[in-house]
């Protein structure tokens, strides 16, 4: 199944931005990665502009910190597929970055210089439910060959739009997916939380699954960046056995 709901690609200079990286054509015979990484980052209204800004500069610069790219080319193969997604409410998800071979500190730069140039949208609701069903499609869509498959889901609230979260977090897991989460401890998106619980524990207990599954939270988005450097290593490593936080 492809890839076609609604605002999938974000705009034509992020797609531009990518021709250094060598994108496989479609058709051409799926090339062999370590893992098929999903990024899914919330774009709620939640997250103002100053936290926007410190979310995309946490990617852009975890990616191409050299730690990371040694960690990817560590890997049997020596290369990851990635795809970067935003989300919102049930009905707004996007692909921003489409996938994309990293394999050295070149292509995670031009990486990191696409996600610069990417225009941002904020919308309302929180669909981490909307996020990993796209991120399923997207995965689908992979023009890779993958050791594993994983969507690493970050946000700063809990489910409030569209289905139910564990359904969807079932169906990925029942279909060979791991996620993982990176919940952003701002405290200020507390809507449908329940009582007395913090959202890392939320995560833990409605969001994460699959083999080696773990929550890596940002205390806030200053701490942002420092998490989504240890969430990528740990992704592109592949520690085995499920951690609930770390």
């Amino acid at each position: 199944m492809g890839v076609s709901r609604r605002g999938l690609v974000a705009g034509v200079s992020a797609v531009s931005a990518l021709t250094a990286l060598g994108h496989p054509a479609r058709g051409s015979e799926k090339l062999p990665v370590d893992v098929a990484l999903v990024l899914a980052v919330d774009v709620s209204r939640s997250i103002d502009e100053d936290e926007a800004r410190l979310q995309r500069q946490g990617y852009r610069n975890a990616m191409v910190d050299p730690r990371v790219v040694n960690a990817i080319r560590s890997g049997t193969i020596g290369a990851i597929g990635l795809a970067y997604v935003e989300w919102a409410s049930a009905d707004y998800q996007r692909l921003v970055i489409p996938w994309t071979k990293i394999d050295g500190m070149e292509s995670a730069q031009a990486w990191a210089a696409a996600l610069d140039a990417a225009p941002r949208v904020s919308m309302n609701w929180t669909s981490i439910s909307g996020a990993i069903e796209f991120s399923m499609r997207v995965l689908e869509d992979a023009p890779f060959e993958p050791t594993r498959k994983v969507i690493d889901i970050s946000g700063d609230g809990v489910n409030n739009s569209g289905a139910p979260v564990t359904l969807l977090r079932d169906l990925a897991v029942d279909a060979g997916i791991t996620i993982n989460g990176l919940p952003i401890l701002n405290d200020r998106s507390p809507f449908g939380r329940p009582h007395n619980m913090s959202l890392d524990q939320y995560f833990v207990e409605f969001v994460i699954g699959g083999p080696g599954a773990f929550v890596i939270p940002a205390d806030d988005f200053e701490a942002f960046q420092g998490a989504v450097q240890r969430k990528l290593i740990r992704e592109i490593s592949a520690f085995e056995g499920q951690t609930r936080t770390g």
